[in-house]
């Protein structure tokens, strides 16, 4: 499975989302440090959901980082657009 379909389960699963968008940037940072041929190393993600009602910005980055587990050291960048 590649990484941006296991980003989007793994999201759906953790935050039932009335929105999910996940954007591989990569090739806009070709050339730049943590480029990766193919792709797969940025991403953009956008997330509604009410599991972030009453949250801090912070929190909901951790909690993001947290469903995403083992996958955020195979991930250069990471842009999150998060709101309840």
């Amino acid at each position: 499975m590649s990484i941006i379909e296991e980003i989007r389960n793994r999201l759906k699963s953790a935050f039932d989302p009335r929105e999910l968008e996940v954007v591989d940037d990569s090739e806009r940072h070709r050339g730049h440090a943590g480029y990766v041929e193919g792709g797969e190393s940025h991403f953009n993600v956008r997330i509604r959901s009410v599991a972030f009602a009453g949250k801090t910005r912070l929190q909901r980055h951790r909690a993001v980082h947290e469903a995403l587990g083992d996958l955020v050291p195979r991930i250069h960048a990471l842009s999150l657009d998060l709101d309840a």
